[in-house]
């Protein structure tokens, strides 16, 4: 591409002026035209040249370009090399990612646009952090197949405070990190100590992050305790992951004149739904209220109203409150609280859909068939006022267990529950001839007492009131994706790719050795899947078949790319229903708001590469609540078993490694691992396409869903590991087989 002749030609080339003119009093070029321009000179220019070509010289539009250019090279769309040049990063040959760190040193890059991922050798991650955003050069294949990169520039560090525990060496105090991903020791001067004692958890700011040639040097500006104080888990996995918790002062200035009434001239112009019986359906120790649903029979089906909480109405873009949701991306939900991704006098107040109070809403009004697809859809603002706060429980109980006397309080109600029923069974009929796969896993939830101890671990109970509101969140969310593809509006996407080629290659070998095939050729689609998990309903290795088939497939993510949503067997899918505890559905609302009252998608305020970039951090953010919250959950699961080493249990194998098996104890709910040195007396061989060790001499082999009896060897708390060991009698009785096959053997010899 060759630079335009005619500069003012130029600047009215940028196809994006009008969104940019809506967005700033004094707008300048657009991110994908800087990109277009750069691009076009085919070689890095500077700042000032850059600025040139753009045709800017007033100097309040210099400084806002100048800020743009920053954040393309954070957000790492553009990089600037040693001599000042900028150029548009190279897809083929400069990666964009976050690092994804091992505990054993090194390390991937995992590249923003989904592509493979890249790997990183010790040495190439002596200066990185784990979730450090960097561009990286590939510089060739390892001696395993996988690419491999060196660093080319950090973008963004990920952590400048680490959490973890204070250890002196030689009178040289460091920190190892809680987080086993983060391999570096942080180096503590004496000065920096902050009073904190050996062995006691603390929380260090970074003063000067890794090199090639130095550890890094931090302060400690927090002693959260000794191990196993009550709550100390959270407190632990929420540093060690940069959960935000603290609410920045800007944020509670902009809440500090809301409360929890709506204001009346909020309420004008939308459309009134106080009168319908829409009603929340929720699990008992539900908080806040994202939706609430209502449902009325028509000659050709069933019209359904689901209504969300009106979140964008109150977290305005640009505002403190909305760079704070941003920031944490989600609510993230510990085993013992909550971390709200909204203060609480939104999240359980103004913006929660209470019962019998007036609130904002947007609202899903979907048109479904007998058979239940979607014929129409619409949406629009509404202000509700939920009828009832119902819990799962009290509908199930109500619909399928008939209690009078919850019928008899509820009657007004139970025509529209009784019709949300049986549009539910359209759906999930539908859903099923959709072919989208269902997995059978049990959830669990733990109980505490008095002082915050972990008290037990019980299964999460779901019934068809929960199966319910899924189906209706599933078409509400379907419903939006449709109109926000059709009108081609930046947005965010649920997706959900199709398996690797690698991993369909694993399963199908894993299937014939079981006599078993997966339909589908290449590309298998979720209807595959689901037919083969019909097939083997009944058989004793159903379980494992069916854990084998749930690893075979890719994580869901969210996306401005829409490649649709594989395991849900939808074409477009989206987040809409949860814009209280997710930032994705609250782009989604303001795509979907901008629709509604400019009915242009040009001139919305996102541009496709800004909601790139906010996908990926939405992602991030999901990952990153996942592993702080297994992080909690391990820990208050080792401290349980403290107390329980040398007794017995019955469990069920649920992973096999070349290092041993992983054990489910029955009951409890809890895992830990038989070290393979803890096998017999055996040499064994790990089988990872039949999930299988075997033993060289016995013959013996321990697979996926096998039970075994076993005992609590030792619990370590800093490593959140449970080791276990095979029970006695269960290796007299291995050893019996053994001698059983080499006495057939000799036989037949």
């Amino acid at each position: 591409m060759t630079p335009p002749k005619n500069k003012k030609a130029s600047r009215r080339r940028d196809p994006y002026r009008a969104r940019e003119a809506r967005k700033y009093a004094n707008p300048i070029p657009s991110r994908e035209f800087i990109m277009e321009t750069l691009e076009a000179q085919g070689a890095p220019i500077k700042f000032e040249e850059l600025a040139r070509k753009l045709e800017l010289k007033d100097p309040k539009q210099l400084e806002a370009l100048s800020f743009r250019v920053k954040a393309m090279l954070r957000d790492g769309q553009l990089v600037k090399n040693r001599r000042g040049g900028l150029c548009v990063v190279n897809r083929k040959d400069l990666i964009v990612g976050r690092v994804i760190a091992h505990p054993d040193g090194f390390g991937f890059v995992k590249p923003d646009d989904g592509g493979e991922d890249l790997f990183l050798s010790p040495r190439e991650m002596r200066s990185l952090w784990n979730d450090d955003r960097v561009v990286v050069q590939v510089t060739g294949m390892d001696r395993r197949g996988r690419r491999e990169g060196s660093l080319v520039e950090i973008l963004e560090r990920a952590h400048h405070q680490v959490v973890g525990r204070v250890h002196m060496e030689m009178g040289v105090g460091f920190l190892v990190p809680d987080n086993k991903r983060m391999t570096h020791r942080v180096i503590i001067p004496d000065e920096h100590m902050g009073g904190a004692r050996e062995g006691q958890m603390v929380v260090v700011e970074i003063l000067e992050h890794p090199t090639q040639w130095r550890q890094p040097i931090g302060k400690v500006i927090e002693v959260l305790g000794d191990h196993l104080a009550p709550g100390m888990e959270t407190d632990v996995a929420i540093r060690a992951h940069d959960i935000p918790v603290v609410w920045p002062e800007e944020v509670e200035a902009e809440i500090a004149e809301l409360t929890e009434e709506v204001p009346e001239e909020a309420k004008e112009g939308r459309v009134d739904l106080r009168k319908l019986p829409l009603v929340t359906i929720d699990g008992a120790d539900a908080r806040d209220f994202d939706d609430a649903v209502f449902c009325k029979r028509t000659p050709k089906g069933w019209k359904l109203l689901v209504a969300i909480a009106d979140v964008s109405a109150y977290v305005t873009r640009g505002s403190a409150l909305d760079r704070e949701a941003y920031k944490r991306g989600n609510s993230t939900y510990f085993p013992d609280r909550v971390i709200p991704m909204l203060p609480e006098l939104l999240s359980n107040g103004l913006c929660s859909l209470n019962p019998h109070v007036d609130r904002l809403c947007l609202v899903a009004e979907l048109f479904i068939s007998r058979e239940g697809k979607i014929q129409r859809s619409r949406f629009y603002d509404g202000v509700m006022r939920s009828a009832a706060r119902l819990t799962y429980d009290e509908v199930a109980r109500m619909l399928y267990r008939k209690d009078e006397p919850l019928r008899k309080r509820h009657r007004r109600l139970l025509p529209h529950l009784e019709e949300l029923d049986r549009l539910y069974r359209a759906l999930h009929r539908a859903r099923e001839k959709r072919g989208a796969i269902d997995f059978e896993t049990v959830e669990t939830r733990f109980l505490f007492n008095e002082e915050g101890k972990l008290e037990a671990i019980v299964p999460y109970e779901r019934n068809d009131a929960h199966r319910i509101i899924e189906e209706c969140m599933l078409a509400a969310n379907v419903a939006a994706a449709r109109l926000l593809e059709r009108k081609k509006i930046p947005t965010l996407y649920r997706v959900h790719e199709r398996p690797s080629e690698e991993k369909l290659n694993e399963l199908r070998e894993f299937l014939g050795r079981l006599g078993l095939h997966l339909g589908g050729g290449d590309e298998p689609t979720a209807k595959d899947y689901a037919k083969l998990l019909q097939q083997v309903q009944g058989r004793p290795d159903a379980h494992m078949i069916q854990t084998v088939l749930l690893r075979s497939m890719m994580q869901a993510v969210y996306s401005s790319e829409n490649i649709g949503h594989f395991g849900l067997a939808f074409p477009a899918y989206t987040h809409f229903t949860s814009p209280i505890r997710r930032y994705p559905d609250l782009l989604v609302h303001r795509a979907i708001r901008h629709l509604l009252t400019e009915k242009k998608a040009e001139t919305f305020p996102y541009s496709f590469p800004e909601m790139a970039t906010m996908g990926e951090h939405c992602s991030m953010t999901e990952r990153r609540s996942d592993e702080a919250t297994r992080d909690a959950a391990d820990a208050l699961k080792c401290e349980f078993m403290l107390d329980k080493v040398g007794e017995s249990y019955e469990g069920v194998i649920v992973s096999v490694n070349s290092f041993g098996i992983f054990v489910e104890l029955k009951d409890l709910y809890i895992t830990g691992l038989v070290h393979i040195t803890q096998l017999d007396h055996d040499f064994f061989h790990f089988d990872p396409i039949s999930h299988k060790l075997i033993g060289e001499r016995t013959g013996r082999t321990y697979q996926l869903g096998d039970a075994v009896q076993v005992v609590v060897a030792a619990v370590s708390l800093d490593d959140r590991k449970i080791d276990l060991a095979l029970a006695k009698r269960e290796g007299r009785a291995e050893k019996r087989k053994g001698r059983g096959r080499r006495d057939e053997r000799r036989r037949r010899r």
